[in-house]
């Protein structure tokens, strides 16, 4: 009490620096205080403490206090609160009381204008310590962040107790109040507070302009937040998935450029694949992709970027736990286990010499569930062929391996069933058989012109029958017997010299340029993703993306 009436007179530079020295102190005594008055009532107060009114009065009205509080000492200004309210009479009983109420009221709602405003006492104290008047904001602004996020994290670990939650409607103005802030730095640890914070309410407690806000941010990289952050976004607030979705989906039309290489760096930034481990989004993720595909039409594009994500996720499920914590069938609940379990094979962890097993493995499998009706609880041939897409490597594989591989004779039948099914789902058992017959026609002529000593673009235009009389085939299988001729011109030793030719002949419209670029950029993927040993074939490849794109 002394100390305090000494600090009422702070218009000496002696008495202001003495306040300033000692105040720590003081906060502590303020802390050992109300620890003391938290276990009393009102009138026990009073009966132990006579003078507490006047200290905390005195402690109110100094400036220099105040100013401290307000700037630096976050857990004083809760502590000088809770103080003042244990003072309060909650069911006054005579006049003295009802006073002693309406003057505690008083000074509280002294205190609590001052946090509110900026006042002379601030500019003051900072003046003694040697501050710029700009220089404490940023302490001001920092104290108030944490001590926010503070607030959120104790009502986060003490949901249960109702005494010392924070309203919903608080933690949702809260939410609103920080929408056009979240890409401050200093705003970080608050964003990052109120996703993560769970009360006994609904998910929509946050605003929903906020949730935008943090997404669109986060995906801009104009914010850092950590992946459990981002997932309670995405949980909380489906729009904001859908559209960092859309953010992809845009992406994939304006890359031209390393094409998937650009889309799997985009992915591992957006936490995409790392959040699907978390079953609910994956299905939203993939339920997107699946429309897209029957938007399109099965547009190349998706096809290769559904293809990024599922590697991207299988690596991060791998990653985040060697034991799942889900079982596949919660993320592919329409697909036969042991087929997915077959597709998740690493092809890199398989002998190259075996390739050609497994792919015949996975080609038996799958007709076994497409074409055997016995298995209709897995959801008909659009499911299977759904499911294979995300894998759609081992289909590249199999072109590759129909062309390099020294097969057996009934070998092929299944490498062929695997590419005919490949080409899309809508396709019956007589159609695909159809192609089958198609590409397998195809298949023997390039054989032969594998073995010729010479070799011209015409001969291979002749080997894929275009030009030829007879009823047009349907555009799926075109598209195959183009990807079988492209494998061709970078496999074979004679078909380096005609590529340029040949591709030239091929591409006679902008989709099936459109459509050899994609392949080119696929292929190379998978090649660096396989460690692929074929130097002259990549640099061609490579050769030819580059010139085909600067066309394009």
């Amino acid at each position: 009490m002394r100390k305090l009436s000494v600090w009422d007179q702070a218009s000496t530079l002696e008495t202001q620096q003495d306040t300033c020295l000692h105040l720590p102190q003081f906060q502590e005594f303020l802390r050992q205080l109300y620890e003391a008055l938290k276990e009393m009532d009102s009138n026990a107060i009073i009966e132990r403490f006579p003078t507490i009114g006047q200290l905390l009065a005195k402690t109110c009205w100094n400036p220099f206090i105040l100013a401290y509080v307000f700037l630096f000492a976050d857990e004083s200004q809760k502590i000088l609160i809770w103080c003042l309210c244990c003072l309060i009479k909650k069911d006054p009983q005579n006049s003295g009381e009802s006073k002693l109420n309406s003057w505690t009221r008083g000074l509280l709602s002294h205190i609590l204008s001052t946090f509110r405003s900026d006042i002379k006492e601030v500019d003051l104290f900072t003046q003694v310590l040697g501050y710029a008047p700009t220089d404490y904001y940023p302490g001001l602004l920092k104290n108030m962040v944490l001590s926010l996020v503070s607030e959120l994290r104790e009502n986060h670990l003490n949901g249960f107790n109702t005494q010392r939650r924070m309203a919903p409607e608080r933690v949702r103005s809260l939410s609103r109040v920080c929408v056009p802030l979240v890409t401050l730095p200093d705003f970080e640890p608050l964003v990052e507070a109120l996703l993560t914070y769970h009360g006994h309410e609904p998910q929509e407690v946050l605003w929903p302009e906020f949730c935008d806000a943090v997404n669109e941010a986060f995906l801009l990289k104009k914010i850092s937040l950590p992946m459990s952050a981002i997932l309670c976004l995405w949980l909380r607030h489906l729009p904001s998935l859908e559209n960092t979705m859309l953010h992809l989906f845009e992406k994939l039309i304006s890359s031209e450029r390393n094409f998937l290489k650009r889309i799997e760096c985009f992915m591992k930034d957006s936490l995409l694949p790392a959040a699907a481990c978390h079953p609910a989004i994956f299905r939203v993720v993939d339920e997107m992709f699946r429309y897209a595909l029957l938007e399109t039409d099965g547009a190349l594009e998706v096809l290769a970027t559904l293809q990024v994500f599922t590697r991207c996720f299988v690596e991060a499920l791998e990653k985040e736990n060697k034991q799942l914590k889900f079982a596949f069938k919660t993320y592919f609940p329409y697909a036969s286990p042991s087929l997915v379990m077959v597709l998740l094979q690493h092809p890199q962890d398989i002998p190259q010499g075996l390739w050609h097993q497994a792919l015949k493995h996975i080609s038996e499998m799958l007709k076994e569930v497409v074409e055997d009706q016995t298995h209709g609880s897995y959801g008909g041939p659009f499911e299977s062929w759904f499911l294979f897409v995300h894998f759609g490597g081992w289909a590249d594989m199999a072109a590759e391996q129909l062309l390099t591989s020294e097969a057996e004779a009934e070998a092929p039948e299944a490498l062929l069933w695997l590419l005919a099914f490949s080409c899309g789902p809508g396709a019956g058992r007589q159609q695909r058989a159809q192609t089958m017959v198609e590409v397998k026609a195809v298949l023997s002529c390039l054989m032969k012109l594998l073995r010729s000593p010479t070799l011209s673009a015409r001969d291979l235009q002749a080997a894929a029958g275009e030009g030829g009389e007879g009823a047009p085939r349907p555009p799926a299988c075109q598209q195959l017997i183009r990807r079988l001729l492209l494998n061709f011109l970078l496999w074979a030793p004679g078909g380096h010299a005609i590529a340029r030719e040949v591709i030239t002949l091929m591409a006679q419209t902008d989709a099936i340029m459109h459509e050899i670029i994609g392949f080119l950029d696929q292929t190379l993927y998978r090649w660096d993703r396989l460690c692929v040993e074929a130097p002259r074939s990549r640099k061609l490849a490579q050769e030819l993306l580059a010139e085909l794109r600067g066309q394009a």
